[in-house]
């Protein structure tokens, strides 16, 4: 397993280039969110290995019109992405506001959304092949941190990327989210490991570091080495305390057995 740090929730005291520069010196992939309000160009010169960033501005998966607007400014994600040589770029169901809330919210998801998401996503398949990159779709929960986002579940995700089966569309699973919305994390993995591109982890409750929650991270760490998993396995939590010794935290829970 390669293990990667989300720099957008550690060493919140530093411009974000330092963060990337610390995440890489402590010998982790970084990962970042939004590209477009950041300095590309600082960024690649860090050196660091960035593996995963948001494939969108705005936009959404299930209306023509919002799916539209998402594969033109994925298209603008994958020029960024080439400046980076970032391998992956995340998706959810909707554009997601400041405060993680859905831009469109969707009170119930129909068919008709359903097979519109499923279409736009296979252009984005479509778009990441003849970019040599992939898309990644995230769960995430709508109990705590994402009322309204349609596709949220990690079933629905898991679903999607079953229903496309293109070798540029995988699944983001995160692991948190899985937590919140449905637990029995070890026979989700089992069930997604063949679609899954990246997993992210965080600990519930407070969205900290393996060790701070209710999730045995190690227990977790065991069976994806018992399945083969050779992916990347990120880090999208805040900090307890010091960023160094959430990072600590976060190597031991994936490399003690």
């Amino acid at each position: 397993m390669r293990l990667a740090v989300c720099a957008e929730m550690v060493f919140l005291d530093r411009p974000i280039e330092e963060r990337i520069r610390r995440i890489d010196e402590l010998g982790f992939e970084a990962e970042i969110w939004g590209w477009a309000t950041k300095d590309l160009d600082a960024l690649a010169k860090t050196g660091a290995t960035i593996s995963s960033m948001t494939g969108y501005l705005t936009g959404t998966l299930a209306d023509p019109d919002g799916a539209r607007e998402l594969l033109r400014t994925a298209r603008l994600s994958l020029e960024a992405a080439e400046r980076l040589d970032c391998a992956r770029l995340n998706l959810h169901g909707t554009g997601l506001d400041e405060r993680g809330l859905p831009v469109v919210p969707a009170a119930e998801v129909t068919p008709a959304m359903w097979l519109t998401a499923a279409r736009t996503l296979e252009r984005l398949a479509d778009l990441g092949e003849q970019a040599g990159r992939v898309f990644t779709l995230e769960n995430l929960n709508t109990a705590v941190d994402h009322p309204g986002v349609p596709f949220a579940r990690a079933s629905d995700t898991i679903a999607l990327v079953e229903a496309v089966g293109r070798p540029h569309l995988r699944l983001n699973l995160d692991l948190y989210h899985a937590q919140i919305g449905e637990g029995n994390l070890i026979e989700l993995v089992e069930r997604a490991l063949p679609l899954i591109g990246e997993i992210q982890v965080a600990d519930v409750p407070g969205r900290r570091e393996p060790g701070t929650g209710e999730i045995h991270y190690p227990a977790v760490a065991a069976a994806l080495r018992r399945l083969g998993y050779q992916g990347v396995v990120g880090l999208e939590a805040w900090a307890s305390g010091s960023p160094d010794e959430a990072l600590a935290r976060f190597r031991d829970a994936f490399t003690q057995d």
